[in-house]
């Protein structure tokens, strides 16, 4: 069977990759930011304890004025920022990426890793599950309420 979301998202993930080399190379020109949004729990990425209180699933961080020692490689990046005036280095997996956008140039693309459509298919299927078993407990009628004692 082909995978075909699994090549669209590589493909997709490529793109976002080229650009993040792009700005490591030659910088962000005058107006173009980036919003990247991550999945803080991944295992293959670090960030600050302090920001994982704060964002324990997912998080948006800007890249645009004030950013440190962008360095892309196969399968993350690290960027320096600053948050609140406190800086914190942060490494990101890429597969924990969820989107990202460039509002400057109104461009933007979300991303659907297997991992995460499992999770949710799964999820659906407890939810389904659970509601089946609420439903099918709200027809059973008990004869003991009817009991005279």
């Amino acid at each position: 069977m082909i995978d075909y979301q699994k090549i669209l998202n590589n493909n997709l993930l490529n793109v976002f990759i080229d650009i993040l080399k792009n700005i490591e190379k030659n910088g962000l020109d005058g107006s173009n930011h980036l919003y990247i949004t991550f999945k803080t729990g991944n295992s293959h990425s670090i960030v600050p304890d302090w920001l994982l209180m704060k964002y324990p699933n997912e998080m948006t961080i800007v890249v645009q004025h004030e950013y440190y020692h962008l360095s892309v490689h196969k399968s993350f990046f690290n960027i320096g920022l600053s948050f609140n005036n406190k800086k914190a280095d942060l490494k990101i997996a890429f597969n924990s990426i969820i989107s990202f956008a460039d509002p400057s140039s109104n461009f933007g693309l979300n991303y659907q890793f297997n991992d995460s459509i499992k999770k949710i298919e799964k999820k659906k299927k407890k939810v389904a599950k659970k509601n089946i078993n609420q439903d099918n407990n709200s027809n059973v009628i008990k004869f003991s309420k009817f009991k005279k004692n």
